[in-house]
């Protein structure tokens, strides 16, 4: 069955990001802007985690937001990848067009 390969995590890249916010409008409940102006990722239990390259898991229901913010981001610093082996499918590192 192809249950994993539907399975993403995603990070964000604070070096590069631009505070623009637009991922948190795409996907509030696993994006956030904290006090310092940059996005971060949360956990499921809406815990935001700020330890540089964390990654979270993407909620199914969720997928095409969190990918979308990938695309859109004016920074280029989200990066959303395949649980099972790491393989980039959005953002800077992906080779998506």
């Amino acid at each position: 069955m192809s249950a994993d390969t539907d399975e993403l995590r995603v990070w964000i890249d604070q070096d590069l990001c631009t505070g623009d916010g637009l991922c948190v409008q795409y996907a509030p409940e696993v994006f956030e802007l904290d006090i310092d102006g940059l996005a971060y990722v949360k956990d499921h239990t809406g815990e935001l985690l700020q330890d540089p390259g964390v990654r979270t898991d993407v909620p199914r229901q969720l997928l095409l937001e969190v990918i979308d913010s990938a695309k859109e981001c004016p920074g280029d610093c989200i990066h959303v990848e395949r649980a099972a082996d790491g393989v980039p499918v959005a953002g800077p590192l992906s080779s998506v067009e």
